[in-house]
């Protein structure tokens, strides 16, 4: 067993853990946090999407031991997140959602391409977010929802923005 001390979802966590404890089981089975999805269990699928120190990692080919001192944030620590919140509300209204196995790493993808890729406004941009989608594969909605719910709020905060600096101006 090794120690473990690291931050999940804004609180330090401390655990012996054994070193071959894949980071989302740890995250599953030691710190309850279910929201990271187990899919392929190689990295490929991208339903294990959590942030590590910040960006987009994927949970089930990181060693739990190889995170100590991170911050790890998985879906739950983004309740009151007001990205992820207005991303939430674009999946509904855009029928980004079917099963709901993808849709934990794919909101945080598509939380990182918002916050990183603002500039991505325009419709003839959805190559460029499909291509950053690659990571997260859905079975169920053939992605057209998905891509729509990011355009949409790329496109509802590049307006807000622009209102903002009228209102400056």
């Amino acid at each position: 067993m090794k120690n473990l001390n690291l931050t999940v979802n804004g609180h330090s966590v401390s655990a012996a853990v054994e070193p071959r404890t894949h980071l989302a089981d740890f995250l599953r089975e030691h710190q309850g946090l279910t929201g990271t999805h187990l899919g392929c269990e190689h990295g490929v699928c991208g339903a294990c999407t959590i942030e590590l120190d910040g960006v987009p990692a994927r949970s089930c080919i990181q060693f739990a031991v190889r995170c100590e001192g991170a911050q790890v944030r998985t879906i739950e620590g983004f309740d009151d997140d007001a990205v992820m919140q207005h991303l939430r509300s674009a999946f509904s209204a855009e029928h980004a959602l079917q099963c709901g196995f993808c849709t934990p790493g794919m909101l945080i993808t598509a939380r990182d391409i918002v916050t990183r890729l603002p500039h991505l406004v325009n419709a003839a941009d959805e190559a460029r977010i499909r291509r950053e989608l690659a990571g997260n594969l859905c079975r169920c909605t053939g992605y057209q929802g998905i891509v729509r719910a990011i355009q949409r709020v790329l496109r509802e905060r590049a307006e807000v923005l622009r209102a903002a600096c009228v209102i400056i101006s």
